[in-house]
C-alpha cells in the first residue's frame, strides 16, 4: 500500500484539502494536509481534456468536464485509499471585469459615523461600479453577474484620508473601491460539473487570487508586485501593495494563441501543435506529420519566427493589463502557469513593460514558503493555481474557515477575510434593491393645469435574520452562521385610466396632449388632460389652483369607508382632532404637515413609506438622497412617530 495511506485513512480527515484546478487544457487535482505553518502536499493527479470542453477558461461542455474531473478524483481516491467528498475550486471566468470607482456621500450635518453608514457608503460604491460596468457592457437591467468581491482602497472623511471611518465625526464620506464582477454562468457551470461527480464545493475563490497566494506570500506583499498566471485559454493577473491584493483581472490571450499560430503555419491539428510547442526547448529539430499526411522536419528557429507575432500580442496584452490594474509600473512581476515556460515570453514581457529583466521571474521559488512535498516538485509554475487553492483553503481551515449557510444552502464565498451580511448577499447574486426594495413608480398627470398623482404600491420590506435573530446589513458574519434572507418585493407601478380623473359623457370635451379622446383610455406619466363642460353648446373651462393627490388602492391605501379622505397636506389646525379620532399619523415632511391614514393591518409607518411623498423621482436621481428624522440621520426601516419632523432631499 502507498505509504501516504499512513497519513490518510478510509475517511479523509476534516482538515485535509482536496483542490481541483479546472483549466482550459487540463484538470489538476491536488490533496494537502496542514502541517504546522505549511501545507503538506500528499497527492497530485492530472488529466488532459480529450476534446475542447473549455474555451478561454469557461466551461462549455459540463458533461465532458465532469468526466475528466471524475477521472482525476478516482485516481486520487485509489492513490490515497479514501473517499473524496468535498472539493475546493477556483473560477477563472473569461468575462471577469474589475471596476475602480470613487463614491461620495454627504450627510445633512457633521455627526458620528456608525457601521451602518459605512455599509451604505460601500453599497453605494458597489452599485455605482456595477452601473458603470453594465452600461459599458450594454447589458439590460436584469442582474447577470455576481459581485465576486471588492477591496476598499481608501476612505476619506471631509476630504481627509483615513483608515477607518467608524466612530469619527464628520459630514462628507468618500470611498475608493475596486469591485470585481463575474458572469453567473461561470460559477453555476462550475458547481454543476462538481455535483455531477458527487462533490460538494467546500470553498470557491478566483484563480488569480489563488495563484497570488501561492506565488507571492503575505510577508512580501508590502511591495508593489504583479502575478500573471498564463494558462491555455486565459492569463489571470493580480497585483498587490501595502500588504494586500489591490486588484485582479484577466487577459483573454494565453497559450492557445501560440498553439493556433503553429496550426496555421504548419497545417497540423491542435494536439500536434501542442506537442510542437512543448518541444521547442527540448530539441533543435522537431518532426511531425501534417493534416495532408506529409512528414515534416522544422528547426527551433523557424518555429520561433512563426509564433513571434502571436507571442508579441500576448506579451503586449498582458503588459497593458498589468499597467491598467496597477495604475503604473509594478516593482516586480512573477510569471506562473504552464504558459509561463514558453521560450521568449519572459523577454517579451520585459520589452513591453520596459522593466529591468531582473525584475521579471518565473514563479515557483516562493511555493516552498507555504507548502512542501516529499515526492513532488512543487516549483513547477504550472502548480501555481492548484497549489494556491490548497494554500488558501488550508490556511482558512487553520484560522477557523468560513462556512456560511444562506437560505439552507452553502453560501458562495469568493475571498478571504471578514464579512458582513451585505458582503455575503452580494456575493450570492443579490443586489442592493433586493435588500431595500423599490416602490412602484408613480403616475403623474396634469388635469386642467393641476398636478395629479397616482401612487405606486409600496415595496414589501425584505426579511433578514442571522441565526434566527433580526439583523442589519452591516452586521458581521462568523463561521457556521446561518442566514435567512427574503428579498424585498417591489411595489407595482401605478395605473390609471381617464375615468379615474373624470366622468365620461357627451356633455364634456376631453383633450389629452391636445388631442380629443372619446373613450376610457389608460393614462401615462406626463399626460396633459384638458376637460371642458359643454353647456348650451358653449365650452366653459374649469378653473383650479391646487394639487390633487389620488392614492391607488393598495396595501397602504385608506380603507374603503375612508376613500373620500386623500393623503394631502393640510393646515395644522384642521388635522389635530382628526388624528386623535381616526387613528391617523401626523408628521411633517420637508416643513409641511402630512396626514397618513391607518394601515389596514394596523402596522406602524416606517421612513421608507414616506419616500413617495417627497416628490423625488427615485428612478432618475442625479445626486445623493439624504434622509433625516428630527435632525438625525434616518434609515429606511426606522419607525415613525406622531409629529416627527422628516426631511427627504437631494444634496
Amino acid at each position: 500500500m502507498d505509504n501516504r495511506n499512513s497519513i490518510l485513512t478510509d475517511t479523509l480527515p476534516d482538515q485535509a484539502i482536496f483542490a481541483l484546478d479546472i483549466g482550459t487544457r487540463s484538470i489538476i487535482g491536488m490533496v494537502g494536509m496542514p502541517d504546522g505553518e505549511r501545507i503538506h502536499i500528499v497527492a497530485i493527479e492530472r488529466a488532459e481534456h480529450t476534446k475542447r470542453a473549455m474555451i478561454d477558461g469557461q466551461i462549455e461542455d459540463i458533461e465532458q468536464v465532469a468526466k475528466i474531473a471524475g477521472q482525476v478524483k478516482d485516481r486520487l481516491e485509489r492513490k490515497l485509499g479514501c473517499k473524496l467528498n468535498k472539493v475546493c475550486v477556483a473560477a477563472a471566468g473569461r468575462a471577469l471585469r474589475t471596476e475602480s470607482v470613487t463614491f461620495e456621500m454627504e450627510l445633512s450635518r457633521a455627526q458620528k459615523i456608525d457601521a451602518e453608514s459605512v455599509s451604505k457608503l460601500e453599497a453605494g460604491a458597489i452599485s455605482e461600479a456595477e452601473k458603470m460596468f453594465m452600461n459599458r457592457e450594454g447589458k439590460d437591467s436584469d442582474r447577470q453577474f455576481y459581485l465576486v468581491g471588492y477591496t476598499v482602497s481608501r476612505y476619506y472623511l471631509d476630504n481627509y484620508m483615513i483608515s477607518n471611518l467608524v466612530d469619527h465625526h464628520g459630514r462628507v464620506l468618500k470611498v475608493d473601491i475596486i469591485a470585481t464582477f463575474l458572469p453567473t454562468e461561470v460559477v453555476e457551470s462550475l458547481y454543476s460539473a462538481m455535483h455531477k461527480i458527487n462533490l460538494e464545493v467546500a470553498s470557491l475563490t478566483l484563480e488569480p487570487i489563488a495563484a497570488i497566494n501561492a506565488a507571492i506570500p503575505q510577508n512580501i506583499r508590502l511591495l508593489n508586485l504583479a502575478m500573471v498566471d498564463i494558462g491555455a485559454g486565459t492569463s489571470d493577473i493580480a497585483v498587490c501593495r501595502d500588504g494586500s491584493v489591490t486588484g485582479y483581472t484577466m487577459a483573454i490571450l494565453a497559450g492557445d494563441e501560440i498553439t493556433e499560430s503553429i496550426m496555421k503555419e504548419y497545417l497540423v491539428d491542435f494536439e500536434t501543435a501542442e506537442k510542437i510547442k512543448a518541444e521547442i526547448d527540448e530539441a533543435e529539430e522537431i518532426q511531425f506529420t501534417d493534416i495532408l499526411g506529409f512528414e515534416q522536419t522544422i528547426t527551433k528557429d523557424s518555429i520561433f519566427q512563426s509564433i513571434q507575432e502571436a507571442s508579441s500580442r500576448l506579451c503586449e496584452e498582458i503588459s497593458e493589463k498589468i499597467l491598467e490594474i496597477n495604475g503604473g509600473m509594478p516593482s516586480a512581476v512573477f510569471l506562473a502557469g504552464g504558459g509561463s515556460r514558453l521560450s521568449g515570453l519572459k523577454e517579451g514581457i520585459v520589452e513591453h513593460l520596459k522593466i529591468d529583466s531582473k525584475r521579471v521571474a518565473i514563479a515557483g521559488n516562493n511555493f516552498k514558503i507555504n507548502a512542501f512535498s516529499e515526492e513532488y516538485d512543487l516549483e513547477n509554475p504550472e502548480y501555481a493555481t492548484p497549489l494556491g487553492i490548497v494554500i488558501s483553503a488550508g490556511f482558512n481551515i487553520i484560522n477557523d474557515s468560513y462556512r456560511i449557510v444562506l437560505n439552507d444552502r452553502p453560501a458562495k464565498i469568493f475571498r478571504n477575510g471578514s464579512f458582513t451580511v451585505m458582503d455575503v448577499l452580494m456575493m450570492n447574486g443579490y443586489n442592493y434593491q433586493d435588500m431595500i426594495g423599490r416602490s412602484g413608480q408613480n403616475l403623474v398627470v396634469s388635469v386642467n393645469g393641476k398636478r395629479t398623482i397616482f401612487y405606486g404600491e409600496k415595496a414589501e420590506p425584505s426579511v433578514l435574520k442571522v441565526n434566527g435573530e433580526e439583523a442589519q446589513l452591516s452586521d458581521p458574519v462568523n463561521s457556521e452562521d446561518w442566514i435567512v434572507f427574503v428579498p424585498a418585493t417591489h411595489g407595482k407601478s401605478a395605473q390609471a385610466k381617464l375615468s379615474d380623473v373624470t366622468e365620461l359623457g357627451p356633455d364634456k370635451l376631453i383633450l389629452i396632449n391636445e388631442e380629443r379622446v372619446y373613450s376610457d383610455i389608460p393614462l401615462k406619466t406626463g399626460d396633459s388632460i384638458t376637460i371642458e363642460e359643454v353647456i348650451n353648446d358653449e365650452e366653459l373651462s374649469i378653473e383650479e389652483d391646487e394639487t390633487d393627490v389620488i392614492p391607488v388602492p393598495g396595501i397602504h391605501s385608506a380603507p374603503a369607508e375612508m376613500k373620500s379622505t386623500s393623503i394631502q397636506l393640510e393646515p395644522v389646525s384642521e388635522f389635530q382632532n382628526k388624528e386623535e379620532i381616526r387613528g391617523e399619523l401626523t408628521v411633517f415632511l420637508n416643513e409641511k404637515p402630512l396626514i397618513l391614514p391607518p394601515k389596514p393591518d394596523n402596522q406602524p409607518y416606517y421612513l421608507m413609506d414616506i419616500l413617495e411623498y417627497s416628490g423625488l423621482d427615485f428612478k432618475n436621481l442625479t445626486r445623493q438622497v439624504m434622509l433625516e428624522i428630527n435632525g438625525e440621520s434616518g434609515y429606511f426601516q426606522q419607525e415613525l412617530h406622531s409629529r416627527d419632523n422628516i426631511k427627504i432631499y437631494q444634496v
